[in-house]
């Protein structure tokens, strides 16, 4: 047994194979200078994150874009073929197709999941509730949603099986017991930095991999979740996807590399980078989204008469940067052709432009949100 956890024999004879069950948290870390160095600067990075949040009025508006990035990033690591323009799409109730309601329904989770951490400690059946979310009416709606497994599973290439398989997670017996176990641990007090513990929960939930489907977003969204319940962060404003995706495979690599030497420390600072990226690169958008917003808000007082219609406009906008006419009509309750009038408005002032089919776009808005995707 190395200090991450041991491997158990299942089965016998011809159909005999071995789980991995991890060591329960929390391991004992070594901090060396660059693991401290990296940490302080992740701290830095959240607590900015924390203070820009906490002193722009569009705050909010800005997180609704960041959970529907975060939820196409952290579906496209899983394969997801979709678009940041497909996930804004105002025709999307008609026109979602299967990658697209993987997105739909992650975001789904995450504001379902924040709302629930209100009213509940972060536990499991917190996280069976939110995955029941994440997997109902879409590929792996088959696969037990909101239920941990009752048959084993593994992780493989195409085709594999549990003879050739790249990593097999804990017995189902032995999964309920660990899922047990990280609960505990998610709500125990430890004097690991809070950095340090979402790291370690989230290498820890991906592999007891408790669900057939959906163990990669919710695992990525436990990061979140942890990181919101101990008051790290006061909203889903750290998008560590976009990191993860970026750099994908060493990701996978540096999991293993914990199972298989015990090695928690490499996977530790490459977790901490991530996030201090993260909250570098949210800064940055929040940053360059408030002077967009605060630029075309001044143009739009120069309207005269049609200004109210058009900055109520402007704000819908903020929320749905792809639109049409008919649906923005209905959804600030005004005539076709009044809101036909405040969008022709927002086009001479360079604000929307005309896309292909009958929806206006505002361009400079996706452009700052589509880094990345």
């Amino acid at each position: 047994m190395n200090k991450s956890g041991n491997y158990v024999s299942n089965l016998s004879g011809d159909m005999e194979y071995k789980s991995f069950v991890p060591a329960a948290l929390p391991p004992e870390i070594e901090m060396d200078e660059e693991m401290v160095s990296l940490l302080v600067e992740a701290n830095k990075q959240i607590y900015a994150l924390e203070s820009i949040t906490a002193h722009i009025p569009s705050i909010k508006l800005f997180t609704s874009m960041y959970v529907r990035k975060e939820a196409l990033m952290s579906s496209q690591i899983e394969g997801t073929q979709a678009t940041l323009e497909d996930v804004l799409d105002p025709t999307i109730d008609q026109n979602a197709n299967r990658d697209l309601s993987d997105v739909v329904n992650y975001i789904k989770a995450t504001d379902y999941a924040v709302e629930r951490l209100k009213t509940l400690p972060l536990c499991n059946r917190l996280i069976r509730e939110t995955h029941a979310v994440l997997m109902y009416s879409v590929r792996g709606a088959d696969k037990s949603p909101g239920e941990f497994r009752s048959s084993q599973n593994w992780i493989g290439g195409a085709g594999s099986t549990l003879k050739n398989a790249r990593y097999i997670p804990p017995n189902t017996t032995d999964m309920i017991e660990c899922m047990s176990e990280l609960e505990k641990y998610m709500n125990s007090e430890d004097s690991l930095d809070r950095l340090i513990q979402a790291a370690l929960i989230h290498y820890q939930f991906e592999s007891i991999h408790p669900f057939l489907d959906g163990n990669g977003r919710v695992g990525r969204l436990l990061i979140t979740l942890f990181l919101m319940d101990k008051k790290v962060l006061s909203s889903p404003a750290l998008y560590i996807s976009y990191f993860l995706k970026a750099n994908r495979v060493e990701y996978y690599d540096r999991m293993s590399e914990v199972r298989l030497k015990g090695n928690y420390e490499q996977w530790i600072k490459f977790f901490l980078r991530a996030v201090a990226e993260s909250a570098e690169d949210a800064i940055a958008t929040i940053n360059e989204l408030h002077r967009l917003h605060q630029g075309n808000y001044a143009k739009i007082q120069t309207l005269g008469r049609s200004r109210a219609n058009a900055t109520r406009l402007f704000e819908y906008i903020e929320e749905n940067p792809i639109i049409d006419t008919v649906k923005t009509a209905q959804a600030l309750d005004l005539t076709y052709n009044t809101t036909a009038l405040a969008i022709k408005n927002l086009v001479s002032l360079g604000i929307l432009s005309k896309t292909e089919g009958k929806t206006y776009a505002y361009s400079a808005y996706l452009r700052v949100l589509k880094k990345g995707t």
